[in-house]
């Protein structure tokens, strides 16, 4: 059984006990994040696809904050003695999927 949430603009493929990374929001750990934008769910009766969405609600509960890899960004001009070097970190949300509940279909 599985999902298909938006979140950020970005489609994911959630499974339950899942743990994956999402943009980082300011919620403290251990609360719970609900994803009501659901596009597409599976279980052993088939596939159901929302036109766009479907009525179901995804429940994640936030393990906390963490950091993605580092980033090097590099400016440079050449003959012109011209070099820029930093670098950035992007924050996420670490959370894990709890629950999965589908209700009927919206048209």
């Amino acid at each position: 059984m599985y999902a298909i949430i938006e979140d950020g603009g970005r489609q994911l493929k959630v499974e339950q006990g899942q743990e994956l990374s999402i943009d980082y929001r300011e919620v403290p750990a251990g609360q719970e994040v609900t994803f009501e934008r659901v596009l597409a769910y599976r279980d052993g009766d088939g596939l159901k696809i929302g036109q766009p969405t479907l009525s179901a609600t995804v429940t994640a509960e936030v393990l906390g904050i963490a950091q993605g890899p580092k980033l090097v960004v590099q400016k440079f001009r050449r003959r012109k003695t011209y070099r820029r070097r930093t670098g950035h970190r992007q924050m996420y949300t670490r959370v894990k999927i709890n629950k999965i509940e589908l209700g009927h279909v919206d048209h």
